[in-house]
Parts: structure tokens; C-alpha cells; sequence
């Protein structure tokens, strides 16, 4: 069987490996694919595994008519397959949803973190000299937040907004949740309507999946209702923040911070507004990436594989369209 991987650079960089999908057959794995080299590359391929080269309708087809059989993503989002003609054609996608949970709930906490405590910020100065300078055993330069007791208000409460409620409690937060269907909670745990999230929260989290409702979730009128000290968590997906009305309210003191480990284009363009604005911190994307995280992702990837080779297909989103 033959197996290609059209963009496994920043899953495995070189500190994994790929042994796991290579028992399966003929493995080709390619850093990055550009959409021109697609078909040439996943020529004859049964098995074609993508993590954000895009897979349209018209290619698929095409790949079909040549042995294509399984499209496989190094990833939760699947956005970038064409999911209906696959279905049409009896060809299963499948993700991987549940690899990198824990971490990033952990790095959810990791920029609040950054924020409250301002860890980097008194690191420098102490490296600048400060602390040697000073004639008294501590100091600071600016208010840190303690957790306890703050409200928490999490939007989308899908694996990772769970765990981070779990978190959440542990610290002594009062945890407000907010999702597209009322269903029942962990104890500690409150259902609340969206508005009464944002009013109420000293910190709101975003774990809710890019849909039609979430474009721009975060804008003018829902950054109006968060209190002017309160932070705004980003570990979902870019889009569902309006990243000019949110530079513009950090900018103007309308809210205190913001820890965003996505955008809405990425990389970003020199000329983001959220790249020059006040105390917002931003990580490229590494949420996920922890090593561990990525071990278990290829892991996984290899265990769909093997359903399929079995029969047994699991993680399957491929859907026929309406």
C-alpha cells in the first residue's frame, strides 16, 4: 500500500517518528506541499494524510480515479478536505479529535498566566539589574491577579473547555459556561447565557469550533460587555475574534489583556493590528505542540489507519452533503 503525508513538518520537525505509518507500506513523507504539487505527489496513493495542504472537490476526484481510498488528517479541523465529495466517493476522513486535550488546556492557563502573574516581565528585570539594585528583598512592577475566586466564563465546552474547568476549580474559580445546547455540568460548574458570560467572567476562554455563528464572535458590542479588567483567552480558532475591535479596546483601556495563541491568518500579516497592541500576548500557534501531544496525534493517526485497513473505520467526518 501506498501512503503519503503532504505536510508533516510541523507535526514532526525530526525529533518523532514515522514508524508507525511506514508498517503500513510505501511512505512518502513531504515537509510542506504547495497546491501545484499535490497530484504529482499523491500519485497512486491509497492513503493520503494532510494537516493544512488543501484537498478540493476536483482533486479528490482525481486522486480518486487514480487508487485514492482514505484521506487522513494530522489534525482536530478537518475545514481544509472537501468533505461531501469525499462521502460522495466512499472515501472516510478521518481526524484526530481528541490528541492534545490536556495540552491545551494547560497552555489555556499558561497565557493567563503570562498575564496575571507576569512571570517574563519581572524575569527581564531581574536580568536588567533590578532586583541587585533594589533595597528590598522583593519587589514588582506592575499588579498581579490572584485566581481565586475570579469567575471563569467559558464559551464551547466541548474535551479541552471541561479540562480547563476542571483546572479552573482546582485554583478556587467560580466557572460560568456558556454552549450552543444546555446540557448538564460538573458540579461547580453554571450554565449562563452568552451575554452574562461576558459581563460577568473576569477572564473569558474560547473553546468553541469556527461556525458560521462564532465568525467574529468577539467584537464591538460583545468586548462592550466585558468588565474593563477582565481578559480575553484564545486557544480555539482565530476568526471568532474581530482582531480590530479587540486591538482597539486594548489600546483604549477597555479591557486589560488578551492571550492568543491563534489569528485569523496565519502567519500573520507585518500589519495586524493585535501585533503592535497593548498588553496582548500571542504564541504562534503551539497550543498542541507540545512533544508528547504530537507523539500521541501520529499514534492515533496510524490507529485510523489501521481501522481502515481492518474495516473498522473510526473518526470518520466525511459527510454526504444535504
Amino acid at each position: 500500500m501506498k501512503l503519503c503525508i503532504l505536510d508533516g513538518a510541523t507535526t514532526n520537525p525530526g525529533d518523532l517518528s514515522w514508524h508507525e505509518l511506514e508498517a503500513f507500506g510505501d511512505l512518502c513523507v513531504y515537509d510542506f506541499t504547495t497546491p501545484d504539487e499535490i497530484l504529482s505527489r499523491a500519485q497512486g496513493c491509497e492513503v493520503l494524510i494532510t494537516n493544512k495542504t488543501p484537498l478540493s472537490g476536483e482533486t479528490i476526484r482525481r486522486l480518486h480515479a487514480d487508487g485514492l481510498r482514505y484521506i487522513g488528517t494530522l489534525s482536530t479541523g478537518y475545514n481544509v478536505v472537501d468533505t461531501g465529495t469525499a462521502a460522495e466517493l466512499g472515501v472516510p476522513v478521518c481526524n484526530v479529535p481528541t490528541y492534545c486535550t490536556k495540552a491545551v488546556a494547560q497552555f489555556t492557563f499558561a497565557l493567563i498566566f503570562a498575564i496575571a502573574n507576569r512571570v517574563q516581565e519581572h524575569n527581564e528585570s531581574v536580568h536588567a539589574g533590578d532586583w541587585v539594585k533594589s533595597r528590598h528583598f522583593c519587589y514588582w512592577n506592575t499588579e498581579f491577579i490572584e485566581m481565586q475566586g475570579r469567575t471563569l466564563g467559558i464559551i464551547g465546552f466541548g474535551n479541552i473547555g471541561r479540562t480547563v474547568a476542571q483546572m479552573a476549580l482546582v485554583l478556587g474559580m467560580q466557572v460560568l459556561v456558556h454552549t450552543r445546547t444546555r446540557r448538564d455540568l460538573p458540579e461547580g460548574c453554571q450554565w449562563a447565557e452568552q451575554e452574562e458570560v461576558f459581563r460577568q467572567s473576569d477572564i473569558v476562554t474560547l473553546h468553541c469550533p469556527l461556525t458560521k455563528e462564532t465568525d467574529r464572535l468577539i467584537n464591538d458590542r460583545t468586548l462592550s460587555w466585558m468588565k474593563p479588567d477582565a481578559l480575553l483567552i484564545n486557544t480555539s480558532r482565530g476568526a471568532v475574534v474581530d482582531e480590530d475591535a479587540l486591538a482597539r479596546a486594548l489600546n483604549e483601556g477597555r479591557l486589560r489583556g488578551a492571550g492568543l495563541d491563534v489569528l485569523s491568518v496565519e502567519p500573520p500579516a507585518p500589519d495586524n493590528p493585535l501585533l503592535t497592541a497593548k498588553n496582548c500576548v500571542i504564541t504562534p500557534h503551539i497550543a498542541w505542540a507540545a512533544k508528547d501531544a504530537r507523539k500521541r496525534l501520529i499514534s492515533i493517526v496510524a490507529d485510523n489507519v489501521r481501522g481502515y485497513v481492518a474495516n473498522q473505520i473510526q473518526n470518520n467526518v466525511a459527510q454526504p452533503r444535504a
